[in-house]
């Protein structure tokens, strides 16, 4: 691996700093950086584009949501993201910044333990016409939900052709392994372990409080139709592209081709991770 991407938290000094050692520490190998960062850093820019296509290794600095405007540069390449934890939770940014010259040496070496992650394509319909997403490919959620002052909305859902339920509540998450941990948890979803390939389906406050998250196979078809008068309903995909949705709208989720290759931290295993960062009690 010689030509590194490194992706970092804008605005973030700490990110800017720990840039400059790695690149200190590695003069042997290439780094493209985005303009933000080559700013700072005063170097030479890499266009987006040229960084998707040339690199072999991502080094992400900053914390989960910068991991996934990474996986957004990279869509569709198999290339291993390493994740360097400047932000709060990290779960999937594993690696702490004490540790970030150690790992990346590992795994210069060879000696680097990869976790591959399903992700979702996610396609919506306006009649029967397509809509065109800015992206379409998720690594954490498909969110369906409702600004602070809307009513809440009648969500008719299908899985594979058959009917599920019509969930009338705030919203609907659809969720990878990876993302459980994320709004799905926080609406009282499932934690689930990276290495099972499904689908969490987390409704957000349904009326019907019988109404429970599901978990269904990775490799069928999810579709959603709202079917109620909407206001300020919205499509979310990662926390970072929303689209508004209006009444008869169907959105189609499944699993995508496209993995994500994620470089774990040598020393903590999934578990450890949990323990961790939601605090639960060592034995």
């Amino acid at each position: 691996m010689k030509t590194i991407a490194l992706i970092a938290r804008p605005k973030k000094p700490e990110a800017v700093a720990l840039a400059k050692d790695i690149i200190a520490k590695f003069p042997d190998r290439k780094f493209l950086v985005e303009e933000h960062l080559g700013e700072s850093l005063g170097i030479k820019a890499t266009p987006q584009a040229e960084i998707a296509a040339t690199s072999e290794l991502c080094v992400i600095l900053g914390g989960d949501g910068t991991l996934i405007h990474g996986a957004r540069v990279f869509r569709g390449k198999s290339l291993p993201l390493v994740g360097i934890n400047l932000g709060s939770l990290g779960f999937m940014t594993e690696i702490p910044v004490p540790e970030a010259i150690d790992t990346l040496k590992q795994i210069f070496d060879g000696k680097a333990r990869i976790d591959s992650r399903m992700k979702l394509t996610c396609r919506l319909f306006r009649g029967d016409k397509p809509v065109p997403l800015i992206d379409d490919e998720v690594l954490n959620d498909v969110v369906i939900n409702k600004s602070a002052l809307a009513k809440i909305a009648a969500h008719e859902t299908w899985l594979d052709g058959a009917y599920v339920a019509t969930y009338n509540a705030d919203g609907v998450i659809f969720s990878t392994p990876t993302g459980s941990t994320a709004y799905s948890l926080s609406a009282g979803g499932p934690i689930v372990h990276p290495a099972v390939d499904c689908v969490v389906v987390t409704p957000i406050c349904p009326h019907a409080l019988t109404q429970r998250p599901v978990v269904v196979p990775g490799d069928q078809l999810l579709s959603v139709k709202l079917t109620s008068d909407l206001e300020d309903v919205y499509l979310t995909i990662d926390g970072q592209v929303g689209v508004p949705l209006q009444k008869g709208d169907r959105i189609e989720v499944q699993k995508s081709p496209n993995r994500l290759l994620l470089v774990r931290n040598p020393r903590l295993d999934y578990f450890a991770i949990l323990r961790q960062k939601l605090h639960w009690g060592e034995r």
